[in-house]
């Protein structure tokens, strides 16, 4: 504990990852990974190592949870919210799909490329919805 007495925060990053839709409107699908720990669909997002700046963890997390590389873009803000007890921050990005392909593992065993109105649908907690919508006014 911090000796002001307050809570050491958990400090977390991550992408809305996306890419051109295959369809002929080209529109953006949103890559959302489903966490068999928790059974819940999220962004993919994961704690900072050592010394590791925060966009270097976003990008790290993404291709270790989703297989893809990718290029990031605007920083779409951060969210707060406690997990298991703890306050927790998770800041996040844009990031276009550039190549890669997901292989199932224990952290992340699906992914879905989703248009954005099923995308936050699928999400499970509110709080990652509103992301969508950052990402859209982005692009």
């Amino acid at each position: 504990m911090p000796a002001d007495g307050g809570e050491d925060i958990v400090v977390a990053a991550g992408c809305v990852l996306w890419r051109h839709s295959r369809e002929e409107d080209g529109g953006p699908e949103i890559c959302l990974v489903h966490r068999p720990k928790y059974d819940d669909w999220s962004h993919p997002k994961g704690k900072l190592k050592h010394a590791e700046d925060i966009l270097s963890a976003a990008l790290r997390e993404v291709l270790e949870e989703t297989g893809h590389h990718c290029a990031p873009g605007p920083r779409l803000g951060t969210v707060r919210y406690l997990a298991q007890g703890r306050p927790k921050e998770a800041t996040y990005w844009a990031a276009e799909a550039t190549d890669g392909a997901f292989t199932p593992n224990d952290e992340v065993d699906r992914i879905v490329w989703l248009p954005p109105a099923a995308a936050r649908e699928r999400l499970t907690q509110p709080r990652d919805r509103v992301l969508v919508d950052a990402l859209l006014r982005a692009l």
